[in-house]
């Protein structure tokens, strides 16, 4: 029996993709193990999955000023020793990274050790975790064709990413109950992200009159950020967020407003749901959102509007548009060369 070893920490997003690899590396016969942080989110995930789990010590590499800095590089080096031995012990044939620092050690012990390492990159620009490991890879999944200009010729493969089965088993019905709403009207559902989005929510609020003339609206709005004066609002549901019955609520939506993380993205574009993308400001980030909105934007695949031009006006007519056009959008997502982002990854895995 082959063996895999999965990487990838820190948060839910480097973790997802993996457990959504599980099903096929399973069906092809591999026998899967995980290295990740002592305590990680990627612990709880992957042990609820009953996958060997292996913690080793991690630490970030920051590009700014942090009194951490002067001892994450030794957590690092501790984590290589850990990996290094767990790489020996388990003998794999394959490591495959989602990315996140926990991997760094994993990837570069592979290499030590004669492994080949397959990363996955969601992002258009390498984030740093990446940009270490990508000497010691075999090859480079990426989201984008624009990625390829970043990365050593003949590494890069345009895989998209792995998307869970169950996303694209929702029940539409369960939704309605759910959120009490009609199951025969259109609805928009509002993602801003795994803590919410003040700015987002405000502009949807503002607009909410207008916006349940024509759709209905399910909006997951933070932690903390409910407005209880809109508890009864007929067509309004709102939640601080969801987990399995996400599925059911993209079923039941006929548009999603959304940030515009890469697994967020990739998951509107599998599902070929019309979309409009606010992506989180250059001020907040390091501005991976913004080029993956506009990466997306250009491909046809949604509508886009920065957080500094978001208003009632910008969103009402973003709607409107994307409304008219809606064919337009699931036509050119349905022609994407990542509409199947597993087999894509499961090639690479299994020729190696």
């Amino acid at each position: 029996m082959k063996k895999i070893v999965l990487t990838g920490g820190g948060t839910a997003g480097h973790v997802t993709p993996n457990i959504a690899l599980l099903p096929s590396l399973k069906a092809a016969g591999y026998e899967v193990h995980y290295i990740g942080s002592y305590n990680g989110i990627e612990k709880t995930l992957i042990e609820d999955m009953n996958i060997p789990y292996y913690g080793i010590s991690s630490g970030k590499l920051r590009r700014y000023f942090d009194l951490k800095n002067f001892s994450d590089p030794f957590r690092v080096i501790k984590g290589f020793g850990e990996a290094n031995r767990l790489i020996k012990k388990l003998k794999p044939d394959v490591v495959f990274s989602k990315g996140g620092f926990v991997a760094v050690p994993v990837v570069l012990a592979a290499k030590k050790n004669g492994i080949p390492a397959i990363i996955h990159e969601s992002d258009m620009t390498p984030g740093l975790a990446n940009k270490i490991c990508i000497p010691a890879a075999s090859k480079v999944c990426c989201n984008f064709k624009e990625t390829f200009e970043l990365l050593p010729e003949g590494k890069a493969v345009l895989t998209g990413t792995p998307i869970r089965k169950e996303l694209f088993e929702g029940d539409k019905n369960k939704a309605a109950k759910l959120c009490g709403l009609d199951p025969d009207k259109p609805a928009i559902l509002i993602i801003g992200g795994s803590s919410g989005s003040v700015v987002i929510n405000n502009a949807v609020r503002e607009c909410l009159d207008d916006i349940l003339k024509d759709y209905q609206v399910i909006h997951l709005c933070g932690k903390g950020h409910l407005d209880e004066t809109l508890n009864e609002r007929k067509g309004y549901a709102q939640f601080e967020y969801v987990s399995k019955e996400l599925r059911d609520l993209f079923a039941f939506s006929d548009l999603v407003i959304s940030r515009a993380g890469a697994n967020a993205i990739c998951e509107l574009l599998a599902l070929k749901k019309p979309n409009i993308l606010i992506p989180l400001s250059k001020a907040a980030s390091r501005g991976d959102q913004i080029l993956n909105a506009k990466s997306f934007k250009k491909s046809g695949y949604s509508y886009v509007i920065e957080e500094e031009e978001l208003s009632k006006a910008s969103l009402l007519n973003a709607i409107r548009d994307v409304s008219v056009h809606k064919n337009e959008y699931i036509k050119a997502m349905s022609e994407s060369e990542m509409s199947d982002s597993i087999n894509t990854i499961m090639n690479l895995i299994t020729s190696i």
